[in-house]
């Protein structure tokens, strides 16, 4: 029997944080192995480890996996997550590439200076509310049905409403008038998997603060 997953990154959200989420709405425990200092880094660099040079990376069956894409087709492809056919998949990449256009707004938003926060903050809510709500919430609302493609759960509604949530993050109101989005939020939230991962104790990482951005820094030499 293969062992847990094992996941490389530093103790924050990053770019391994929809890597977690989707691991755990499948229901796969997991281990993390935390990138503490540079030496850390350098080690799993030295010993060949990392294809790229970087992390994320995932120990999964047997493979070493890097980039975060690659993660999270064979975790959805493994868990059918990823759709019944070539249509559907179509489909949730187009779907998953929008919303990961806008998460990596999100993600990159406290590593902007002081002065450029505000600007940085309105641009992200403009695009959330104007072009990437109002498309998923269409979609939603095309079809009637709870789950976005196929009428049954796939990453695309996992990493959706973990983008959800990372934006009620910055603003609450943004999802005031997308209903259904806030329901997907509300059905996905409930699914026993999920509900646990949100729990307080989970694997799930808090939004970062201005000590994990230094500390990412002196490791990663940003």
């Amino acid at each position: 029997m293969a062992g847990k997953p094992k996941l490389h990154y530093f103790n924050a959200r990053g770019r391994m944080e929809s890597i977690r989420w989707l691991l755990a709405a499948a229901g796969v425990e997991f281990e993390e192995k935390f990138i503490a200092s540079p030496e850390d880094l350098d080690k799993l660099r030295n010993d060949g480890r990392l294809m790229f040079q970087q992390v994320p990376m995932v120990e999964i069956d047997g493979m070493e996996l890097a980039q975060t894409r690659a993660i999270l087709n064979y975790i959805a492809s493994k868990h059918n997550l990823y759709g019944k056919d070539l249509k559907e998949r179509a489909l949730i990449d187009m779907y998953i590439e929008g919303m990961a256009d806008l998460n990596e707004m999100i993600i990159m938003f406290p590593m902007h200076p002081p002065a450029e926060k505000d600007a940085k903050l309105a641009f992200i809510k403009e695009k959330t509310t104007n072009r990437y709500f109002p498309a998923f919430e269409k979609v939603l609302k095309s079809h009637g049905q709870d789950y976005l493609v196929g009428n049954r759960l796939s990453r695309a509604d996992i990493h959706l409403v973990e983008l959800i949530y990372n934006v009620e993050e910055l603003d609450p109101s943004l999802t005031a008038n997308f209903p259904l989005l806030k329901a997907l939020k509300t059905r996905i939230s409930n699914l026993p998997t999920v509900k646990k991962f949100l729990q307080p104790g989970s694997q799930r990482k808090p939004p970062v603060t201005a000590e994990a951005i230094e500390a990412a820094r002196k490791v990663f030499k940003f």
